[in-house]
């Protein structure tokens, strides 16, 4: 029996809707309008339709979410200059003794920033990289993480990636000590080949990809590994091969850690670390494509679990983890940087 079909222009058709407008579910999700845009445009761009939106518009939406300094003095005041989440988040806010301050850039928020401007053609130097960047060294803690935002907060291996991918991005490593986060990084590998968010937290899918795309773009990790010596390798290529190809449920589609069900992101997360390993052939590929298929949208995108409503996340990781299956009409991904190849090389 041949399998469903990948439907394209339903899904172009979605992420056009989106681009319009968010439906009113979205509204608890404001603050992080610059993280839901980067999925509308780097899905339409993965869909070869990145046409259909305006990108000057969103250039200028996007510049306009900057943080700047009122001086140069103020870079090493301990604010960090990146990029609002969105509008709402520039806003002026009141402490409990009646002061004011600016609102807070974040780092998610600045990647973000950086792929949608990469991902449509704009030339990245013109922005104030030397604010951004003096600024986010900062956030760098002394164990090699990073806070995601100035006035403190978690510190785990997604601010890290962050961090990492802004400075690949603006071709300029001064935003962070390199050594140190890789010593972060091999830090959170676990027992059993995985990666957590912090060292010795549970191994977690989303969490490897955070750890070994950064040690990629930092140059500390070879692409394919696995044919070259991977016992010379600074992280357990073997048993972390081994974790990530155990995550292929029965059902074909992959779990974010054991005993978990299939969610479609994960064919993101962890197919994507199986392609920098090497490793990727040894997916069951048919079977991950029946179960995306499963996922898919009667009406364009994806859900995170079979029968679900789609929604914006899982409809974005579930065009990438078609893009590497390398299905017939989507643009090839950079698993690095979460954006195609043609944009993350800036063609």
């Amino acid at each position: 029996m041949e399998s469903e079909p990948f439907e394209r222009e339903k899904h172009v058709t979605f992420l056009e809707m989106m681009y319009r407008l968010l439906p009113h579910q979205y509204q608890t999700q404001e603050i992080n309008r610059l993280t839901l845009a980067y999925f509308v445009v780097s899905g339409l761009d993965l869909l070869r339709a990145l046409h259909r939106i305006d990108k000057d518009a969103v250039a200028d939406w996007v510049l306009s979410l900057q943080a700047h300094p009122k001086d140069r003095d103020q870079v090493n005041n301990g604010q960090f200059y990146g990029f609002y989440g969105s509008r709402s988040s520039q806003f002026s806010q009141d402490d409990n003794n009646g002061a004011s301050s600016s609102g807070i850039s974040n780092l998610a928020s600045t990647y973000c920033a950086l792929a949608i401007l990469k991902i449509i053609g704009y030339d990245l130097s013109s922005i104030d990289s030397e604010s951004l960047l003096k600024s986010m060294r900062n956030l760098q803690q002394p164990d090699g993480s990073f806070m995601p935002i100035h006035t403190g907060a978690e510190t785990d291996l997604r601010f890290v990636y962050c961090a990492a991918a802004i400075c690949h991005m603006l071709g300029n490593w001064s935003g962070m000590d390199k050594e140190r986060a890789k010593e972060y990084i091999i830090n959170c590998q676990s027992y059993d080949g995985g990666f957590g968010l912090t060292p010795g937290a549970e191994s977690h899918g989303g969490a490897i990809y955070c750890g070994i795309t950064s040690l990629r773009l930092m140059g500390f990790l070879e692409e394919d590994v696995l044919s070259q010596n991977a016992s010379s390798s600074i992280v357990n290529v073997p048993m972390l091969l081994v974790w990530c190809l155990q995550r292929q449920a029965a059902d074909g589609g992959f779990q974010g850690r054991p005993n978990k069900p299939s969610d479609t992101c994960y064919a993101f997360w962890i197919a994507s670390v199986l392609k920098i390993l090497g490793g990727h052939k040894l997916i069951d590929q048919k079977a991950l494509r029946g179960f995306l298929i499963t996922c898919q949208s009667q009406y364009g995108g994806f859900s995170k679990f079979p029968g679900d409503l789609p929604d914006l996340y899982h409809s974005y990781y579930g065009f990438t983890a078609f893009s590497l299956l390398e299905e017939p009409g989507l643009n090839p991904l950079c698993v690095e940087l979460g954006m195609t190849d043609l944009a993350a090389i800036g063609i």
